[in-house]
């Protein structure tokens, strides 16, 4: 472990991150939370100023991890006596012991507080009527962060008597973080804070790094990360034309800063999460930087700077409504277990394995533990705990090789209409032909259980993140790529890349019991777009909406992508014989425009730029109105009648 100064001690917030309002049902509700100190918390839960719950949770609770010195991650479950009442205002709050009492959030955090609020509120709302959902938020893309819009919307529905407009819940659909595409301000960030809260050091005997103060501060490894990552030896067709004789297993293209230690992807969430440990970096630090690494510095600064200063209301969002997350890629690293070969590659190499595991352990810490504490084994949960108090090697290998083969990181709500949230990454289908040909999504023991989970329900909201309905031009470009043996190249996944994992989900649709109104939600591709999917001659078809929102701090390359969105309408038109080449052959998709905005996206059918979707639900369980906010204060609606010549 690192040590602090009392200086750097003192002059600590006593909550570095959170609260972050994460699962919330009758009988439960769950907070997360990393304070500076150790202490005795008390949590209450009130309706009005009623008092709903209390609980204690003494300074060695069964969810406090340790980070380091000076950094307590708290998970808090608290147990409620009655059911929770529904469609009204709810608050809490959370006491932190000193000497004569507790300090509560209005004193600890007041940042968090809307207008005239003295505790956080929020409202526990099972019968969906209008969700939030969004993907991948680069802290410094230079567009607006669309969490910022989200403030703004929670603002108003707290001036209403009762929650109306209040979302029932926010859903992150993947890249929460980016540990392999990281600033060089936000990577001088990352040390300051492992310095100051002296966080937890490992060993990397194993591997050329020795040691993670290696790492950990040392300016000379900034934007050459490149050459410190493993790469594996040989390539496959067109790969090894370009890359040569030798392919990086991290295969990001803006993988100079990755991130490698625990300590590095702990600081990340912190960071991005919290305003609270910023006041305690100097951005303009430049020492040790010169060339063209300063260059880069100081090119990414602004946005680092800006993204910072709107993290008080991202901090207020999150504590203000459910929050539930899953990983993509980014949130491991890009393209992440997409094929055989590239599992083998990355998991045979100790320094790559551990990189991997520890975003992975980060993941579950941050992420993955509040959405459904119960699913997570004690052992599990207590070898993490050790492994921050021992800091064995041993003991990290261990749990990383428990994270690597587990199967619970998908789950489920008991809302109206239920919410199945898909693990993607973790379960894949491998092909059985080549090794570098992309896996599927899901293999097929996943989707037999995904088939038994739908079973009953007359309507569902699926989460997948990547979208399962995509846009078929791209899909045919990342075909050819994958053929020519560069699937790497062009992230060639989607649900239609693996016939045995499209066929299956294709026909879970098709199940005579299948839900009857089917809304995927899902992220991924840095664009926007809406599908209304229905069977071909069948009368009992099945009503699919396929609502992709990407990302809330992230677009795509504007040229290209309205040069894919205007080949797509053309090469996939209804008149189109392509269409009868794909796999969704027997399914027609309409696809909606959204709408205009001062004579912009008239002949678009694909929205890009910063955002986040809101969904709003009928009685039956179907979207009734789906739109874009966008972090250019545009509210962009998918609901304004279909593109009638788009369609297979």
């Amino acid at each position: 472990m690192m040590t602090t100064t009392a200086a750097t001690t003192n002059c600590l917030p006593s909550i570095l991150a959170g609260p972050i309002l994460r699962h919330v049902s009758q009988q439960q509700l769950v907070l997360w939370l990393v304070c500076s100190h150790s202490c005795t918390l008390q949590v209450n839960c009130y309706q009005a100023e009623q008092l709903l719950t209390s609980a204690d949770f003494p300074a060695d609770h069964a969810g406090l991890v340790v980070l380091g010195g000076q950094a307590f991650l708290h998970l808090l479950v608290i147990q409620l006596p009655e059911s929770l009442p529904e469609n009204t205002w709810l608050s809490y709050d959370i006491g932190l012991a000193h000497d004569t009492g507790f300090n509560w959030l209005a004193t600890t955090a007041p940042q968090i507080l809307y207008a005239g609020e003295t505790r956080p509120r929020f409202a526990f709302k099972p019968k969906i009527t209008q969700v939030l959902h969004g993907s991948c938020r680069k802290p410094h893309y230079r567009g607006g962060d669309a969490l910022l819009v989200v403030d703004q919307k929670l603002a108003e529905a707290r001036r209403l008597e009762t929650p109306s407009e209040q979302p029932s819940l926010l859903i992150m659909t993947g890249d929460q973080v980016y540990n392999d595409d990281v600033a060089g301000p936000m990577l001088h960030a990352i040390h300051t804070v492992i310095a100051q809260l002296g966080l937890y050091e490992e060993s990397l005997d194993q591997t050329e790094l020795q040691h993670s103060r290696s790492l950990h501060g040392n300016r000379k490894n900034y934007y050459r990360r490149l050459e410190l990552l493993p790469s594996s030896p040989g390539g496959q067709g067109l790969r090894k034309i370009l890359r040569g004789a030798k392919k990086p297993i991290f295969t990001s293209a803006n993988a100079d800063n990755h991130l490698a230690t625990l300590a590095e992807v702990l600081s990340m969430y912190l960071l991005v999460w919290s305003p609270s440990l910023w006041s305690l970096v100097d951005l303009n630090d430049l020492s040790d930087l010169e060339g063209e690494a300063l260059k880069r510095y100081q090119a990414q600064l602004p946005a680092i700077q800006q993204f910072a200063q709107g993290l008080d209301k991202v901090q207020r969002v999150l504590a203000s409504i459910p929050t539930y997350m899953i990983f993509d890629d980014h949130d491991i690293t890009d393209d992440w277990n997409l094929s055989r070969d590239w599992e083998e590659s990355a998991y045979g190499h100790p320094l790559s394995r551990r990189i991997l595991g520890n975003a992975l352990i980060a993941y579950f810490l941050c992420q993955a533990w509040g959405n459904a504490p119960n699913r997570f084994p004690e052992p599990l949960i207590k070898n993490i705990q050790a492994l921050f108090r021992t800091g064995k090697g041993a003991l990290h290998d261990l749990l990383i090789d428990q994270l690597l083969k587990m199967e619970g990181w998908h789950y489920s709500l008991a809302t109206q209409p239920k919410i199945v949230v898909l693990d993607t990454r973790t379960q894949r289908w491998r092909s059985e032909t080549r090794a570098a040909d992309p896996s599927g999504l899901m293999d097929w023991e996943m989707l037999s259980d995904l088939q038994q989970e739908l079973i009953h329900e007359t309507a569902v909201i699926l989460v997948s993140p990547a979208p399962i309905f995509g846009v078929k031009l791209i899909e045919v470009v990342q075909r050819i790529f994958t053929w020519l043996g560069g699937s790497l190249i062009v992230d060639a996944e989607n649900w239609m890349a693996h016939p045995g994992s499209a066929n299956v989900i294709l026909n879970i649709f098709r199940h005579r019991r299948t839900p009857h109104n089917f809304t995927i939600l899902s992220g991924d591709v840095h664009y926007s777009f809406v599908y209304d999917v229905r069977l071909r001659h069948h009368e009992q078809t099945p009503h699919i909406w396929q609502i992709t929102a990407s990302g809330i701090k992230n677009a795509f390359p504007e040229k290209l992508l309205k040069h894919f969105d205007k080949l797509n309408r053309w090469l996939f038109a209804s008149y189109s014989p392509l269409n009868w080449l794909t796999r969704r052959r027997h399914m027609r998709i309409q696809q909606r425009r959204p709408s205009e905005h001062e004579g912009r996206y008239r002949h678009q059918r694909l929205y890009n730029g910063s955002g986040i979707g809101r969904v709003f639900f009928d009685e039956a369980g179907a979207p009734e109105r789906i739109e874009i906010l966008s972090s250019r204060d545009e509210c962009i609606q998918f609901n304004q009648g279909y593109d009638s010549d788009w369609m297979d």
